[in-house]
């Protein structure tokens, strides 16, 4: 017998409920200049009680073949990489703004 969705009350096959997660965030991404001159991209909007945050950033970071950090809830990861994070996280139904 399936398991049932706490959230959704569904089986967990044909659960939703984190496809509507990814609808309703609006996702933020940015790019900081650290020290030396070091570039950084930061993913920030992203609500980690509803989402995998862990699974994410390690998708982002293989895509981006760079490192990465989790800090205060934004996703850091190392060098200029908006164009790749938005494409990536366009694929997976997320809504995105580039600043």
């Amino acid at each position: 017998m399936s398991e049932i969705c706490p959230k959704c009350g569904l089986p967990t096959e044909i659960c939703v409920c984190e496809d509507l997660a990814r609808e309703q965030q609006k996702i933020i991404i940015s790019v900081d200049k650290r020290r030396y001159g070091k570039m950084m991209t930061i993913v920030d909007g992203i609500n980690s009680n509803e989402l995998d945050i862990d699974s994410l950033i390690t998708k982002l970071k293989k895509k981006c073949a760079s490192g990465g950090t989790i800090k205060d809830g934004r996703i850091e990861l190392q060098g200029d990489h908006r164009s790749k994070v938005k494409e990536t996280l366009d694929e997976m139904g997320f809504i995105v703004e580039l600043i």
